[in-house]
């Protein structure tokens, strides 16, 4: 026997300003200055801030975002752009941004680059397309012309990881990584008492590369030490790159007895890739990184690093960030963390 065909189940709309009004025996423009009160100069009783609230809460009401950015240029939304988001150097920076983002009421747009310049022009594209309110960014590529052009498109408040990066408008954090690598050789020489060293580095279209191999070259030629060319290597700062250049290492007839590394995921890479050669760190080659990345205190022996707090990262470059955004026209700040030499076992 045939049953007749029942009507579908009416999908319930979500509760409207409106409703959120009714509920509260208020009129709506008052519930939409309880809920952006910081957008008016007209203040709310206590009584009727709860009654709006409550009946907000009853009603599991959402403010549409995409309405009120319409009406006034806020989106509360920011977006975010990393390097590599495998390297757990970077998922700790954006949890930070997250966490000071979620305090602030605001969402988070995070984009993912590989280290590809394309993909860095596309985030750029895809922010100058939707309105964001602010940027937050570690520029890898990206030139400061590509950086006026962004903010020239979106008028948006910048922050940015890397000193590279000099623009009247954008603000920056950095650590001296030069300094950084140059006193960590130093402490190699002159405290450890290596004078074969080698350096893994990588190319100088990534603006660290430079840096960081200026200040192993500055050390070494300050102790009159000369370096192999095959103890200059360089890498692409992935754990896949780290062992390709271990691999390169283990079949060199003479190793450095140090080896200064520009990343930590690189650095373990290499011991990896030379343990499984037979090459015992640090008994034949001492290893320093850069970063500190919670894998460095994992692998065994323990990497010896120089530390760059990630999630004090994120949070700086959240806190220039929403502080532009409350007020445009302060002046372009230039923050400078700490990175300081982590001793392990690795040397």
């Amino acid at each position: 026997m045939a049953h007749a065909m029942t009507n579908p189940t009416k999908v319930k709309k979500p509760p409207t300003m409106r409703d959120v009004a009714k509920l509260a025996g208020v009129s709506q423009p008052t519930v939409s200055r309880v809920l952006n009160e910081k957008d008016t100069t007209i203040s709310i009783s206590p009584e009727t801030r709860k009654k709006v609230m409550d009946a907000v809460e009853k009603l599991g009401y959402r403010p549409n975002m995409h309405a009120r950015s319409l009406r006034t240029q806020e989106t509360k939304l920011i977006a975010v752009l990393i390097a590599d988001i495998t390297n757990s150097f970077y998922p700790h920076i954006a949890r930070s941004i997250q966490s000071v983002a979620r305090e602030e009421g605001f969402d988070v747009m995070i984009f993912n680059s590989d280290h590809v310049y394309d993909n860095e022009k596309l985030f750029c594209e895809s922010v100058a397309r939707r309105a964001v309110d602010g940027i937050i960014m570690v520029p890898i590529h990206l030139t400061e012309q590509d950086m006026r052009e962004l903010y020239k498109q979106t008028g948006s408040p910048i922050a940015v990881l890397g000193q590279h990066i000099n623009h009247p408008q954008i603000d920056v954090v950095y650590a001296d990584d030069e300094t950084a690598i140059y006193n960590a050789t130093c402490w190699l020489i002159n405290e450890l008492g290596h004078h074969q060293l080698g350096f893994i580095g990588v190319p100088d279209i990534l603006p660290p590369g430079p840096r960081r191999r200026r200040g192993f070259m500055k050390a070494v030629e300050k102790a009159n030490l000369e370096i192999h060319p095959d103890h200059l290597i360089e890498g692409d700062f992935t754990l896949e790159g780290g062992r390709e250049v271990g691999k390169q290492l283990a079949k060199l007839d003479c190793l450095p007895t140090a080896l200064v590394v520009s990343n930590d995921a690189m650095a373990l890479g290499i011991i990896l890739e030379l343990q499984e050669a037979g090459i015992r760190v640090p008994e034949d080659i001492a290893i320093v990184g850069y970063d500190n990345i919670p894998e460095a205190t994992i692998i065994r022996p323990s990497l010896t690093t120089i530390e760059q707090n990630s999630s004090l990262i994120g949070h700086e470059l959240s806190r220039l960030l929403f502080e532009r955004i409350s007020d445009s026209s302060l002046p372009a700040r230039r923050v400078e963390l700490p990175n300081d030499l982590i001793i392990r076992n690795s040397t």
